[in-house]
C-alpha cells in the first residue's frame, strides 16, 4: 500500500523527488514507531491514540521542533486521506489529531542596499576567469532576480528559457508552470554560461550560495529561500502589486504572498521608531 501510494505522489499529484522520499520516510517511520514489519501493518487498526503517542514521542523523545512534526503529521494524513479514497479504511484517525502550534517567523531577508552591493560585486565576479566563480555569481542573481525556489533551478533545461533569453519557463510544486522575466544583465550572462549551469545538484546550488553571501558579509541564514524571500519583500517595498508577487512567486494561494506585508509594516515601524520625534519619545529618548 505505501508503494502504491508513493506511485501516486509521483504519478498523479506529480511531487518533487525530495517530497516523496520525505513523505515514504516519514510513513516508514510511523509504522516502525508501531512495532511492525511493512507487511504487517493494517491501516485499519491505526487509532487516534496510536498517533498522538507518536506525537509524543516526537516532541519529547526526539525533540523534534513542531514544524517538523507537522511535516511528518502531514505525510500521514495525506497517506490516510488516500487510502480512505480507495477504500482501504473507512475512517481516517488523523481527523482529529490537530497540527502542533508553530511561532509565527517573519521571512528573512537581505536589505535593499546591502543586495545592490551584493548585485553589483557579483555582475563583477562574472566576468572572472574561473568557471566555479562565474557559476556562483549567476546562480545567486538568478535567485535574486527570479525569485525562483531551489528545486526550480537546478530543473532549469536550456529549453526553459525563452529564445531572447528575456524569460525562464518555471517548472514549480505540483509540476504547474509559470513564465518569469529575466533582467537584461541577468539575462546576458545566462545567454553566455548556461552550460555552467549544467547538472548541478541541489547540495552544489545550496552550498554556492551559502559561500557567496558569507563572502559578501550576510548575517544569520544564508540559503536559496533568503534570496526568495528578498526578491519578494524588494518586489513589495518598491510598490509591486501582491497578485502579481503571487504570479511570479508560483504560489497558489495569496496567503502565502501576504506574510512578505509583515516584513515591509516590520521595517516601516523600525524606520518610525528610529527617524520621528514622537516613535523616539515612546522609548523615553
Amino acid at each position: 500500500m505505501l508503494e502504491a501510494f508513493i506511485v501516486y505522489l509521483q504519478a498523479e499529484r506529480r511531487y518533487s523527488p525530495l517530497t516523496v522520499r520525505n513523505y515514504r520516510h516519514d510513513i516508514g517511520e510511523f509504522i516502525d514507531f508501531l512495532g511492525l514489519a511493512p507487511d504487517e501493518f493494517r491501516p485499519c487498526a491505526v487509532t487516534p491514540d496510536d498517533i498522538r503517542e507518536w506525537v509524543v514521542s516526537l516532541t519529547d523523545e526526539h525533540k523534534l521542533s513542531s514544524v517538523s512534526v507537522n511535516c511528518k503529521i502531514a505525510a500521514l494524513r495525506s497517506f490516510f486521506r488516500w487510502l480512505r479514497a480507495n477504500g482501504v479504511v473507512t475512517k481516517n484517525p488523523l481527523l482529529k489529531i490537530p497540527s502542533l502550534k508553530t511561532p509565527k517567523r517573519l521571512p528573512v531577508w537581505i536589505p535593499e542596499k546591502k543586495m545592490e552591493e551584493i548585485t553589483v560585486h557579483l555582475l563583477d565576479r562574472c566576468t572572472s576567469d574561473d568557471p566555479t566563480e562565474r557559476r556562483d555569481a549567476l546562480i545567486v542573481l538568478l535567485f535574486y532576480s527570479c525569485g525562483i525556489r531551489l528545486a526550480e533551478l537546478v530543473s532549469l533545461t536550456p529549453g526553459d528559457i525563452a529564445p531572447d533569453f528575456r524569460s525562464l519557463k518555471v517548472h514549480g510544486k505540483g509540476d504547474k508552470e509559470r513564465i518569469v522575466p529575466l533582467p537584461a544583465a541577468t539575462a546576458e550572462l545566462l545567454r553566455s554560461h548556461i552550460s555552467e549551469l549544467h547538472d548541478l545538484s541541489r547540495a552544489e546550488v545550496y552550498r554556492a550560495v551559502r559561500s557567496v553571501l558569507h563572502q559578501m558579509g550576510v548575517q544569520g541564514k544564508r540559503s536559496p529561500h533568503v534570496l526568495r524571500h528578498t526578491f519578494a519583500t524588494h518586489l513589495l517595498d518598491s510598490g509591486a502589486d501582491m497578485r502579481e508577487i503571487q504570479e511570479l512567486l508560483g504560489h497558489t494561494s495569496l496567503a502565502a504572498t501576504q506574510v512578505y506585508t509583515h516584513n515591509s509594516i516590520a521595517r516601516l515601524k523600525k524606520v518610525y521608531k528610529e527617524s520621528h520625534p514622537r516613535g523616539r519619545n515612546a522609548d523615553g529618548d
